[in-house]
């Protein structure tokens, strides 16, 4: 069974097409992201308690003969919640149906995925706290009671009919948890979070990957890709794409610490991760506002950016790093923001209104 590159442009291309995306139609072929996809706990590296969780989880399940408890994994963008979805389907050998929460804008979508279901199949909705709120209400009583409850006629003439749908397990992502009304979340029997990887397992994925790519790199190469990948496996893999074409053109091919820092330089990834706007936002804090705090709608249009993104892309890492904060007022800088960004005189912050 093919798994479905996690790649946010090549989902939404796809479930713009067709809002159900059946992972065993794709075929397994050389695209980047495919190729290095794990299929395997064994292979998925990382999130070790949850994974032993779910070992044990799966194992009871079908010692029972019954699907999966529905699961909601949450966390910030890149850590595999898609990929895990996949291999947890490879585990129970069933089939899963990929899809996102936006695709899901008609009732009739989310009713004609439900009713394609086959018993004990997965069904995985991305960005699932964007679900609407009549796609939501449907799986209630799919996600519940496995039915669905379905009107006909019009007013005095209106029944409701209730459709047996075979047994599933319904797995949802997102990276706002927070956003998911309570009746949604509470029918999920099994909620993780996926947390940001350490500079090891980062350097074990980027291993991983260059040996599925067959590109040579060093034990120390590793690490140095590692340390600026932001704790997140899918900025680490593409970055050792990066850092190969540096070597190969530049260099022998072969990655080491100093062609890693070299190309990450060029590439203006410094030690911390930070990119040209990671490092814009925090500058103009510091310059513009004295630190912070400062909205977020106004730096998004000061920088250019949309909220979203940086809700979404820049501030969990900043935040995990301690170079951000979030208070009631707004965001505000930390005073190792302003060391590593170089400024000499660190201002005096507010400690009442810092922490």
């Amino acid at each position: 069974m093919s798994i479905i590159a996690d790649d946010d442009n090549f989902k939404k291309a796809r479930v713009e097409k067709n809002p159900v995306i059946k992972a065993e139609t794709i075929e397994f072929d050389k695209n980047f992201e495919n190729c290095i996809r794990p299929k395997t706990f064994d292979s998925y590296i990382g999130q070790s308690a949850l994974k032993e969780t779910l070992k044990i989880s799966i194992a009871a399940a079908k010692k029972r003969e019954l699907p999966l408890d529905h699961l909601l994994f949450y966390g910030p963008p890149g850590l595999g919640k898609t990929t895990l979805a996949g291999v947890i389907a490879e585990q129970m050998g069933v089939d899963i149906k990929i899809t996102s929460a936006p695709a899901l804008e008609r009732p009739r979508d989310i009713i004609g995925i439900l009713m394609s279901l086959k018993g004990g199949e997965i069904l995985f909705i991305d960005e699932i706290h964007r679900l609407n709120k009549v796609a939501e209400e449907i799986l209630y009583p799919a996600m519940e009671d496995f039915v669905l409850d379905m009107t006909t006629g019009k007013s005095q003439t209106v029944k409701t009919l209730r459709i047996p749908l075979p047994k599933f397990t319904l797995i949802g992502a997102t990276t706002k948890a927070g956003e998911l009304s309570g009746p949604l979340r509470d029918r999920f029997g099994i909620i993780h979070r996926l947390e940001f990887y350490t500079e090891d397992e980062l350097a074990r994925v980027i291993t991983r990957t260059a040996g599925i790519l067959d590109i040579e790199i060093t034990e120390e190469g590793a690490y140095a890709i590692a340390k600026r990948s932001r704790g997140t496996p899918r900025i680490a893999n593409r970055l050792v794409k990066r850092v190969a074409d540096f070597a190969l053109v530049k260099h022998d091919g072969k990655i080491t610490e100093t062609i890693a820092n070299e190309s990450l330089d060029i590439l203006k990834i410094d030690n911390f991760g930070l990119d040209n706007t990671d490092r814009s936002l925090l500058k103009l804090i510091i310059e513009k506002y004295d630190g912070g705090p400062v909205g977020i709608e106004t730096i998004a249009a000061a920088i250019g950016e949309d909220v979203r993104t940086i809700e979404d892309v820049c501030e969990p890492y900043l935040l995990q790093a301690g170079l951000l904060q979030r208070t009631p007022r707004g965001r505000k800088v930390s005073p190792e923001t302003y060391r590593h960004l170089g400024y000499k005189n660190i201002k005096t912050i507010d400690q009442q209104n810092l922490f």
